[in-house]
């Protein structure tokens, strides 16, 4: 584990702490690192784009682009790091509750280093409402506002 901490930011977690912290696995983990986050307001994290993901051979086989949808989905997972390492002790899932206004502005192609964050809007109860952006070297590629749902 690189996890590195100073009271409520932690930086630099690796696969293998994403790995005991949500439940996703091949081909659904969609996040590479968590670069930085501040427990109960925001989360920072990478997925490396390659050629090799199964969901290129259908999307599209002549101009390989990742699907939005995937990339909301990794927004989620960022999301989902920081919910489960804010409620230190919770083995309860995140699951995915709404999606809003969500805009791709560029497409997302092999070889791109996707850099997602997903900022806290507000909690109530066991639901918790994002804003989630994607960018590749800077620009931003994707925008959505979702939510979770805390359950179990």
């Amino acid at each position: 584990m690189t996890e590195c901490s100073t009271e409520n930011k932690i930086t630099n977690i690796d696969i293998e702490e994403i790995l005991r912290t949500i439940p996703h696995r091949y081909p659904m983990l969609l996040i590479d690192r968590v670069l930085e986050l501040e427990l109960d307001k925001y989360s920072k994290a990478i997925k490396n784009v390659t050629f090799n993901e199964p969901f290129f051979n259908g999307h599209f086989p002549e101009k390989p682009i990742m699907p939005g949808v995937l990339i909301i989905e990794a927004m989620a997972q960022t999301a989902g790091v920081l919910v489960r390492k804010t409620l230190t002790g919770n083995t309860k899932l995140v699951y995915f509750m709404t999606i809003e206004n969500a805009k791709f502005r560029k497409p997302v192609v092999p070889g791109d280093q996707l850099e997602l964050t997903a900022t806290k809007i507000k909690s109530k109860a066991n639901v918790w409402k994002f804003e989630g952006v994607g960018r590749v070297n800077g620009q931003v590629t994707t925008e959505a506002t979702f939510s979770i749902a805390i359950v179990g």
